[in-house]
């Protein structure tokens, strides 16, 4: 009896040391206020915003320690509506990521499924987009670089390298899966980021190969709400500096968008007038900056200005975009703040032979003219 209570008191130990390799992790952010915009379509409007600043999503994050320095991960993220709950894309649950992979403490990871490509990783950081403070309505026009996010890539490898002195970089590939059609509907990118004390520099690069096409189950599909702009070839690259000084940080990212034979462009649900059919190559030139007055309040600010070029069978252009954002947040706690911001956006140039160019700030539909004011106050809480 004595040597079964002993032997029954080791399994459980070692059941709990286990069950303490590996661990599930439930997180998100929530992210709801009201935004007050002069010009959709012609029509000023008051609108119930989810995720002005930030995405509204939740996530499941899991690592079991194999030994030896390796461990199995996955990541399920879902983006959603927090007005209706409905999913951010179509009735697909899983919309932001969904992988699994192993990784080395010394070697990196490596990851299989849908997942966020270079650009994200490593030089929206230093954006005011993908900062988190500035995010949705700052970003650059209708998102064209994907700083802000708005899409993942799905049949993705990736590779993303271990921490080595602040050194970080990778690489991701993401199939078309369509047989005899290995280019249709695929995309690549690489990236790599360096952090020394207050200074941080990246680059990234990312192409998408006909994203306009009708393989849905490519990489990136406007078809199926994946994505916003949908183009036969969309390539872009850039790179970024940010700086700290005790409470501020000052920052500045440029990055070239091509977009060859657009399909569409989508922006708040609404089409971007007078470019489909186009070629539209952009440069972003974006100067940012945060304060800190206190640890509680903090101040971040950025403008951006983006030259087009217009080219093709639609005629020529120079459209211009500049957008200016300035926000104020308040942290109520470790988890939960107050924000308020506003957004400024003045459009001017021909968009080929469809006429004059709109403003157009990011999650609102396009204005009738080339002016564009946008102001929101909200609620975010991160778990």
């Amino acid at each position: 009896m004595k040597r079964t209570l002993i032997a029954a008191g080791l399994m459980g130990a070692f059941a709990l040391n286990a069950h303490a390799q590996s661990s599930v992790t439930l997180y998100g952010t929530l992210d709801a206020g009201l935004v007050y915009s002069n010009n959709q379509g012609g029509h000023s409007n008051w609108q119930q915003g989810s995720g002005s600043v930030s995405n509204t999503y939740f996530g499941l994050r899991g690592s079991e320690d194999l030994g030896g320095g390796l461990h199995a991960i996955f990541t399920l993220e879902s983006g959603f509506n927090l007005n209706n709950g409905q999913f951010s894309e179509g009735n697909t649950l899983f919309n932001r990521q969904a992988f699994v992979g192993l990784k080395s403490d010394q070697y990196g990871t490596l990851t299989l499924g849908r997942q966020y490509d270079s650009v994200v990783d490593y030089l929206a950081p230093l954006s005011e987009a993908g900062a988190g403070y500035g995010n949705n309505l700052a970003a650059h026009p209708f998102d064209n670089d994907n700083l802000d996010n708005s899409f993942s890539i799905k049949n993705a490898v990736k590779y993303t390298s271990a921490n080595y002195a602040g050194l970080k970089f990778g690489g991701l590939y993401g199939f078309s899966n369509s047989a005899g059609q290995f280019s249709n509907n695929r995309a690549w990118s690489a990236g790599a980021s360096y952090d020394n004390g207050p200074l941080s520099v990246a680059a990234a690069y990312l192409q998408l190969n006909k994203s306009g096409s009708s393989n849905l189950g490519g990489a990136v599909s406007q078809g199926d709400g994946t994505a916003q702009i949908a183009a036969n070839l969309q390539r872009t690259y850039g790179a970024g500096i940010n700086y700290t000084y005790g409470p501020a940080t000052a920052g500045f990212v440029y990055t070239h968008t091509q977009l060859d034979g657009i399909t569409g462009i989508d922006v708040g649900g609404a089409t971007l007038p007078g470019i489909a059919g186009t070629n539209l190559h952009m440069d972003n030139y974006e100067v940012n900056g945060r304060y800190a007055l206190t640890p509680a309040m903090s101040l971040a600010a950025s403008y951006t200005f983006t030259d087009g070029k217009v080219s093709g069978s639609n005629g020529s252009g120079d459209p211009k975009w500049h957008t200016v954002s300035l926000q104020g947040d308040y942290s109520l706690s470790k988890r939960t703040d107050v924000y308020v911001e506003g957004v400024y956006q003045h459009a001017s140039g021909e968009l080929g032979n469809f006429g004059s160019n709109v403003a157009a700030i990011n999650t609102l539909a396009p204005s009738s003219t080339g002016n564009q004011v946008a102001a929101a106050v909200g609620l975010r809480h991160r778990f």
